[in-house]
């Protein structure tokens, strides 16, 4: 057993994952053809995410207990309780479904298109699954937002530019949103990383072939080699995304600069 673990480390340190005796194909092959799935769902999930999430909660944070900012908090509450199968399924019936019956295909059902195949064809299969993953964690975002945004525009320096006389929309945006986006950025590694390491449910759904829909099909093969090679990346995008946050701090707050 321990020379068959040396000998995995070091076929894994040469960039060989095994070979998947299931399909007949190096398990590195695999994870290459689902990986760029895995990565556009997951990037175009986060840039939408992250647009609906920190506005809502700037916006609510800027107005506290206003209409807005209690009509903010209650959809971000009720995506934030909505299982993701659940939105991804409403999302097909109302915008396939319904569409396809009034005789407008705008989206398709589910599979995959890549980018070589075009841009409009890539995004047309990549819509309905970004908006089921941003609608659910945007709802996380703006929460976050909204509490470390009001903690912080009770600071005293928020007070003190204020009473500077310094734009309103400077001081929220230039010196409030900077100092409030930490634990923004910290959650926003984590969430990124996880879905990289594969977004079982939305590809599911959507018949994505990323590394989720490959990780659940090899393990209903029983197919070890493939199993282990998609931990061992979801491992590493985790770590990596950790590390490039922790790098990314430097940039937004001058105070760990400084330290």
């Amino acid at each position: 057993m321990a020379e068959q673990y040396l000998a995995f480390l070091g076929k894994l340190l040469h960039g060989d994952l095994g070979f998947d005796y299931y399909h007949g194909v190096q398990v590195t092959s695999i994870i290459a053809e689902a990986l760029p799935v895995t990565l556009s769902l997951a990037v175009g999930a986060a840039v939408l995410w992250l647009l609906i999430g920190v506005s809502a909660g700037v916006a609510s944070s800027v107005r506290p207990r206003s209409p807005l900012d209690r009509v903010l908090t209650t959809g971000a509450l009720f995506f934030h309780s909505m299982p993701t199968f659940l939105i991804g399924l409403a999302l097909l019936y109302l915008l396939f479904f319904k569409l396809s019956l009034a005789g407008l295909s705008w989206f398709p059902a589910g599979g995959y298109a890549p980018l070589s195949a075009g841009v409009v064809p890539w995004l047309d299969h990549l819509v309905l699954p970004w908006l089921t993953l941003a609608l659910v964690l945007a709802a996380t975002y703006a929460r976050l937002t909204r509490g470390s945004m009001l903690d912080t525009l009770g600071e005293d320096f928020i007070r003190t530019a204020r009473a500077k006389g310094v734009k309103e929309s400077r001081v929220v945006w230039r010196h409030g949103f900077r100092a409030a986006v930490t634990p923004v950025v910290t959650q926003f590694g984590i969430d990124f990383g996880q879905l990289v390491g594969g977004v079982v449910i939305t590809e599911s759904v959507f018949s994505l072939p990323g590394l989720g829909k490959t990780a659940v099909d090899a393990i209903n093969q029983q197919n070890l080699p493939v199993i282990i090679g998609i931990v061992l990346v979801a491992s590493a995008a985790v770590v990596v995304a950790n590390i490039v946050v922790d790098l990314g701090y430097v940039l937004i707050d001058p105070r760990v600069r400084l330290g």
